[in-house]
């Protein structure tokens, strides 16, 4: 069934960007302030280091402004350079269950713990009153939020060739066939899932392929469950073509809460289902639109709660 609902910018509202999030934010400016205090502390005292993964690095960058030392001086800039290291694999594997994408937000608000704590111990101490010490209810409760959000746990995908898996956690929200004449063939089937702030929030490639495009769409807040939300919210767009050449495109959209949409794909590269690819920081939703057809089958219903890299959302081919 064919819906008038809006689907989303067109592509020649995608803008240029530089590094894997695209939106700024306060705490990718720590991460950028932090990589430059790291890249002096490695040509100082880490010279024999630097020469080995220079002589490993591997890839081309015709005109590199980037120039990365090693895979983690290079993360925040993946998707826009072409030189890879032997270990870039692992680089976005989780720090004590913690998304790498992350990191950042969690230590700025356990940083803004414990100086609240400090606070608030200075105030019972100050007033000598038992009851001070309950302001600690809410610190306890924003720093376990903080680790929570950004959990990253360890998942094994299903082997199975004919199945496109969830690209991210949450419900599935609406199941459309819609015209869309930036997509491949002008129609494309569409798949939406809603993340709460307590959902998983890493994305997962759902099919081998290639990434064919990364487009960067700037915009608005609104709630992920807004109708208009898919057509003027800041959003991501990764097109892929699988192996049977179909078109795919995975599209990360902000919400309210979600203001940083983050993606490390490169143009050209080859993705399997369920590696990480990029990451939603709060409330938000995915799509995923796929050129419909008789041998397009739907695996999930709307109101089913998925697991991204898991759950088995169409099937291609065979029977369902």
């Amino acid at each position: 069934m064919t819906t008038p609902a809006p689907i989303g910018p067109r592509l020649a509202d995608a803008v240029p960007f530089d590094g894997i999030q695209p939106g700024g934010g306060a705490c990718l400016t720590v991460e950028r302030g932090w990589r430059r205090v790291r890249r002096a502390w490695l040509r100082a005292a880490r010279r024999g280091y630097l020469a080995r993964m220079a002589a490993a690095r591997t890839g081309r960058c015709p005109g590199c402004t980037h120039d990365p030392l090693d895979a983690r001086d290079g993360k925040l800039d993946r998707n826009q350079c072409g030189y890879r290291f032997p270990d870039d694999a692992a680089l976005w594997r989780p720090v004590l269950g913690l998304a790498r994408a992350g990191l950042a937000e969690v230590a700025v608000t356990l940083a803004a713990c414990a100086a609240l704590t400090v606070v608030v111990a200075l105030v019972a101490r100050a007033t000598a009153q038992p009851l001070a010490w309950l302001g600690l209810a809410p610190v306890i409760a924003l720093a376990a939020f903080g680790l929570h959000f950004f959990r990253d746990p360890e998942r094994a995908s299903p082997v199975a060739p004919d199945a496109l898996l969830a690209p991210s956690d949450g419900v599935v929200t609406q199941i459309h066939t819609v015209d869309d004449p930036d997509f491949p063939g002008g129609r494309a089937l569409r798949i939406s899932v809603y993340l709460s702030p307590y959902d998983v929030h890493l994305n997962r490639v759902p099919r081998a392929g290639t990434v064919q495009a990364v487009r960067y769409f700037p915009g608005r807040f609104l709630n992920a469950r807004h109708r208009d939300c898919a057509r003027v919210n800041e959003q991501l767009w990764v097109d892929l073509v699988d192996d049977d050449g179909r078109h795919l495109r995975v599209k990360q959209i902000s919400g309210a809460l979600a203001r940083r949409l983050v993606c490390w794909l490169a143009i050209g590269e080859r993705v399997v289902p369920g590696d990480r690819y990029g990451m939603i920081k709060y409330g938000s939703r995915a799509d995923v639109l796929v050129t419909p057809g008789p041998d397009v089958r739907v695996a999930v219903e709307v109101g089913q709660r998925v697991v991204a890299g898991q759950t088995v959302m169409l099937r291609f081919g065979g029977a369902a």
